[in-house]
């Protein structure tokens, strides 16, 4: 476009107004900016919100881990357990288990099946009562609580000596969010190698401590090795 064509697009009203913006798009309204990053910032939050209030308005319960393979135990900077209250054949003992919601087995052709083809549906949400030891036995350290039922509801009106945890069903054990935690640096290798002394002599010889709300979530707190405590 040469000069001349320039000057008669500049000096044209006619032309220049197709070139402006209606006058509600000159303007972005700050809402339309402020709103979005709020509803960021709120989802952000949410998570270490609910972890504080659990922490600080939960119940300490102590759980009993399964035995881990302390080569496997630390990957990276992670600790990644699971619990007695995670293996299926320890919760279909209690009772609850027969209630809840569940899904037939695929059994293929020519493979012989389990006379019991149905199976508890997988991504079932559903709470572990757990009871409180009667007694100590050992001052120095704590003792597991222990799960009596599970309900697909979340229970009301129990006795001072039992919480509800709730978990969710991945179609082979119960995940309850305590599965992966973080340790310093400096404690891990100590950590690894005290669980691997351990379990040389007593394959469950370490719980961890946690903190259940009154709406089943938890949060981790410590983990116990023998006698010793190491926080999380």
């Amino acid at each position: 476009m040469n000069t001349n064509n320039i000057d008669l697009l500049v000096n044209n009203p006619d032309t220049t107004n197709l070139f402006q913006l209606p006058p509600e798009a000159k303007r972005l309204p700050a809402w339309r900016m402020w709103v979005p990053l709020l509803l960021q910032i709120g989802l952000i939050a949410a998570v270490p919100a609910t972890a504080v209030y659990t922490f600080i308005t939960g119940k300490t319960v102590v759980l009993q881990t399964a035995p881990v393979d302390p080569y496997d135990f630390l990957r990276g900077y992670y600790q990644v357990l699971s619990y007695d209250i995670s293996d299926r054949t320890n919760l279909q003992k209690l009772p609850g288990w027969k209630d809840l919601p569940t899904e037939k087995i695929y059994c293929p052709p020519g493979v012989v099946c389990p006379q019991n083809t149905n199976t508890v549906k997988a991504k079932t949400s559903f709470y572990v009562i757990l009871e409180a030891p009667k007694a100590a036995t050992n001052p120095g350290r704590p003792q597991a609580w222990k799960p009596v039922r599970v309900s697909l509801e979340n229970p009301t009106n129990l006795p001072a000596n039992q919480i509800a945890i709730k978990g969710k069903y991945n179609g082979w054990q119960m995940e309850y969010g305590l599965e992966t935690y973080y340790m310093p640096e400096d404690e891990r290798e100590k950590v690894n190698q005290e669980i691997s002394e351990a379990q040389r002599n007593q394959r469950q010889s370490f719980l961890v401590e946690v903190k259940v709300d009154k709406t089943g979530h938890a949060v981790p707190v410590s983990l116990w090795v023998r006698d010793r405590n190491y926080r999380f």
